[in-house]
Formats: C-alpha cells, sequence, structure tokens
C-alpha cells in the first residue's frame, strides 16, 4: 500500500468521479483508476461501486476512508516534524473562521492543531456564517465552523460533531440540578433569543420544537451581549434562554442554573473548507476536531 494510491482514493471519494479526481492531483484518470484498482486488489476489498453512472463509495469504501485520511495526515505530520519554518524565514498561518458559542470545545481545538501541525499558528476570524462561507470559497478562510444547514457554492460542509441545548433559568426556580426539562413547562415564561436574521438555524430549531409541543413562545428582550443575558434571566423577572452545552461549561453564575432539555434539543456543527481541497489540507483539521470532541466525552 503506497501513500499515493490512499490519495487517490481520498480524491475519488471526494470527488465521486474519477475525472475530476485526477483533474484535482494534476495526473492523468487512467493512472488514478489503475492505482485504486491496484489498492482494490490488495485491501481484498471494492472501494468503489462502479456499477451505474454515478461513482459511489461502498460500505468497506466509507468505513476506509476516515482511516486513509488519518494516514496521510500522519504523513503530513511526518513531514512537518524534519521542517524547520524558522530556518527557512518563513511560517504558516491557519486562518479558521469561528462561531458563536463554541465554548471550551474551541480551544481544545487550537490545542489539538498545536501537537498536529507544529510551527503552525491559528488566527481566528469573526464573521457572520454567510461571510464566513464566502470567504472560505474564495480561500480568505482554510476553514471555518458553521452550524446548522447553511451552505454556499465552492464550500463543502463537514459535520464535526453535535451539541446539545441546555435551557438557561434563574437559579430561584425549584428545580433539581441536571433534571432534564420539557419545553411545555416554559409555556408561561418569556424566551429571550436571539433576532432569526442573526441565528437563523437555532431559532428555527428552538420554535419548531416549540411549536411540536404545542405552543408559540412569548418573545422577551434580548440584552445583545451574553453577559447581559445571564443577569438578565438571573436577576430579572423569570424568562428563559438556551446556550450550546459547551458555551454553558464556561459559564459560572449563581444567579441561572443550566437543564438539559426533554426530548433534547440537537445543533450540529460542520467544518467549512474549499470544494477542492485536498485531504491533506482537510485531515489535520477533522482530526483536531475530532480530538476535542473525545477529550469532552471523557472529561
Amino acid at each position: 500500500m503506497e501513500l499515493r494510491q490512499l490519495e487517490y482514493f481520498v480524491a475519488v471519494a471526494e470527488q465521486l468521479h474519477f475525472g475530476r479526481a485526477a483533474a484535482t492531483l494534476s495526473i492523468g484518470q487512467p493512472a488514478v483508476s489503475q492505482q485504486v484498482a491496484r489498492l482494490e486488489r490488495e485491501l481484498g476489498v471494492v472501494l468503489f461501486d462502479r456499477s451505474s453512472r454515478t461513482v459511489r463509495l461502498t460500505v468497506a469504501g466509507s468505513r476506509f476512508l476516515p482511516e486513509a485520511r488519518e494516514v496521510l495526515a500522519a504523513a503530513e505530520r511526518a513531514h512537518s516534524a524534519v521542517s524547520d519554518p524558522a530556518a527557512a524565514g518563513t511560517s504558516r498561518t491557519l486562518k479558521l473562521g469561528s462561531s458563536a458559542g463554541l465554548g471550551d470545545r474551541l480551544g481544545r481545538v487550537l490545542r489539538a492543531l498545536g501537537e498536529l501541525l507544529p510551527g503552525t499558528s491559528t488566527e481566528l476570524v469573526s464573521a457572520p456564517t454567510r461571510a464566513r462561507l464566502e470567504r472560505v470559497a474564495s480561500g480568505q478562510l482554510d476553514a471555518a465552523f458553521v452550524r446548522g444547514g447553511a451552505s454556499a457554492p465552492g464550500v463543502e460542509l463537514v459535520e464535526v460533531w453535535r451539541d446539545r441545548l441546555l435551557v438557561v433559568l434563574p437559579s430561584s426556580t425549584e428545580r433539581a440540578a441536571n433534571t432534564p426539562i420539557g419545553l411545555t413547562e416554559l409555556v408561561t415564561l418569556p424566551l429571550r433569543i436571539v433576532a432569526r436574521r442573526l441565528n437563523p438555524p437555532l431559532v428555527d430549531l428552538v420554535l419548531n420544537a416549540c411549536a411540536a409541543a404545542g405552543f408559540t413562545p412569548i418573545l422577551g428582550d434580548h440584552p445583545g451581549t451574553l453577559q447581559d443575558l445571564i443577569a438578565a434571566i438571573g436577576a430579572g423577572s423569570p424568562s428563559w434562554t438556551v446556550l450550546y452545552e459547551p458555551q454553558a461549561r464556561t459559564l459560572r453564575s449563581p444567579l441561572v442554573q443550566f437543564l438539559p432539555i426533554e426530548p433534547a434539543l440537537i445543533m450540529p456543527t460542520a467544518l467549512a473548507v474549499r470544494a477542492d481541497a485536498t485531504s491533506r489540507q482537510v485531515a489535520p483539521l477533522l482530526r483536531a476536531c475530532a480530538m476535542a470532541e473525545r477529550t469532552d466525552q471523557e472529561s
């Protein structure tokens, strides 16, 4: 098994087309087909279903894809370990679009990237979701975190994790810590949530869940900043809001409590990358996200 075989396989898996994969690799299509076929013979499995006009991953191919990406990322790390950016007078800066509510998970991603890409610094860029996606497509950002189902031409979204939403209530509410709460229990309380234009996926998720529970929430004032929101809920008249679980873990306030919702409300987070990004460019980022999530699960 050769690294180039893995690279060719990943390129075809990403493009689902041998011709387009060859174009991204700047080699002839026969070479790609030949090396993928050789890889299949060595593994003793069929990686792609070529029985129709479209190319699709088989079950074995789907299982093999993350492992192939992992090997390519390890090869990239090995290459980085023997390179000396300081000696060459250059350094690498990774520009990463950030999303609100990532909480302590963002720090874990950055630490993981420091381990995986020594000599590379990460610059965080804050911008609205649409702007982040457009900057990824244009190459101004190497990648960006986005929540919900946002998309843009020239951008591929790779889901990296799913986060629970937690209800935020005043500490004075008579409720045992960590006891799940149903949305119907909040019918009489105003919901303090951002305007939909600022976060459509979050607002839609919460309002649709309330509608499914049989009510339309009373919308209360949203102060704007998270600090002011926590203070308004904790010290003002009874009201509620929602936060992503990783975000809630970074907050310590005696004024409020965080409760899981039943049934759970889950928001997916994806890593947005250019559609033509190579597996070697994407693999370290995906690996860092996986490491951050594993740390969450172990803590």
